[in-house]
């Protein structure tokens, strides 16, 4: 069937190519870099999702239509049927998601005007509100870490904000790890949180706090995260060699999707760690960057740092802190850096203390509103 490259962002131009792929009247829709890619793809193939993702690899992955329903229906198990606001990218599966469950609802998506911001997303979810049957609809979202974080910063002073994320029955957050101190926050403001773990390959999210969906399997081997069920794409358009690695096929005809991420279960529930290649050898003793990074975001003015590897001449490479001046100068630098080595030493070791606290103006983001690590290493390292 034929590929059809969506041009620009538009999350109306999206929807409505997306509603004829979906029901298999339209050829397959095309996002992100598809240039170059071939015109045809396989059969049942509603999206081509293109992303570098935070490590600046270029994949095409194929979702097929089967794939995104069966999440968008196991979505709806889990936290229940409604309206959604798109807060997000529509060019990524997250905010994809979103459209993909409005249509399989058969509800109109509400959609932000223009940039997010606080005052943006207040408008348009206490828009939402609106009943049948004489009963409130109830309303989803979904959102990364740092619009969550955002949007509480706001809601300390401002109550539209504040309101408009109550009303909400669940908003989901993935695309990261979601720091303990902003779940924290958004508990004790009165905001109903999911976190979700999943990728583009699986279809967005599939294990909503720790907890397959409907119809996922879950399974750690060799300490890393696999993932089977009716979600998985069906692999990467034009690369069999890489489908064939990342999507291995057991004698009984399943397929497992490796994650890449390294994980454990503990009382029956998913704990992921990190990135299993996110890893620095530090004085001759691997250091997992994800790990330290989770415990650098336990201190106040640092639950949005980025942690990375840089070279470094005594110890071959070292982790720096990468943060927001706005958000680390509510606190000393000095203080934060060593309450930040404080910690780490701790729970990991001396070994693992990271360097150096670099502040930035801003912190680099990808489009999907993931840290763009690989942006951020570079500048790091220009500075080293």
């Amino acid at each position: 069937m034929k590929l059809e490259p969506v041009i620009g962002d538009d999350p109306r131009d999206i929807l409505r190519a997306l509603r004829g792929a979906l029901h298999g009247a339209g050829p397959a829709l095309g996002l992100g870099l598809v240039t170059g890619l071939p015109g045809d793809v396989p059969a049942g193939t509603a999206v081509v999702v293109t992303t570098s993702g935070s490590t600046g690899i270029p994949k095409s992955v194929l979702l097929g239509r089967d794939a995104l329903t069966a999440s968008a229906l196991a979505t709806a198990d889990r936290i229940g049927d409604g309206a959604w606001l798109l807060a997000l990218p529509a060019g990524y599966v997250a905010g994809l998601q979103v459209l993909v469950r409005s249509i399989i609802a058969d509800r109109e998506p509400a959609l932000l005007s223009g940039a997010f911001t606080p005052q943006a997303f207040a408008a348009a979810a206490l828009m939402m509100a609106s009943t049948e049957h004489g009963e409130r609809i109830p309303t989803f979202t979904s959102l990364v870490p740092a619009q969550l974080s955002k949007l509480l910063d706001a809601a300390e002073h401002d109550a539209a904000v504040l309101s408009a994320l109550r009303s909400f029955r669940t908003i989901l957050i993935g695309g990261q790890a979601l720091p303990a101190a902003t779940l924290e926050r958004a508990q004790a403001a009165g905001v109903s949180i999911v976190r979700t773990y999943g990728s583009t390959e699986t279809s967005g999210g599939c294990v909503y706090d720790g907890i397959p969906l409907r119809g996922v399997q879950v399974r750690i081997e060799h300490g890393e995260v696999q993932i089977a069920g009716p979600t998985l794409a069906q692999g990467y358009l034009g690369d069999d060699a890489l489908t064939s690695a990342a999507f291995p096929r057991e004698p009984d005809g399943t397929r497992w999707y490796r994650t890449g991420d390294a994980g454990l279960f503990e009382d029956g529930v998913l704990r992921v760690r990190g990135r299993i290649d996110n890893v620095i050898v530090s004085g001759g003793i691997n250091v997992s960057l994800d790990r330290v990074e989770r415990i650098v975001r336990s201190i106040p003015g640092l639950d949005t740092a980025v942690v990375v590897g840089v070279p470094d001449e005594r110890w071959g490479e070292a982790s720096v802190v990468v943060a927001s001046r706005g958000e680390a100068l509510r606190r000393s630098e000095a203080v934060q850096l060593e309450e930040a080595r404080a910690a780490v030493q701790a729970e990991i070791g001396a070994h693992a203390r990271p360097a150096r606290l670099v502040l930035v103006d801003e912190l680099a983001t990808l489009p999907s509103g993931k840290p763009d690590r690989e942006t951020i290493r570079r500048a790091v390292r220009a500075l080293h």
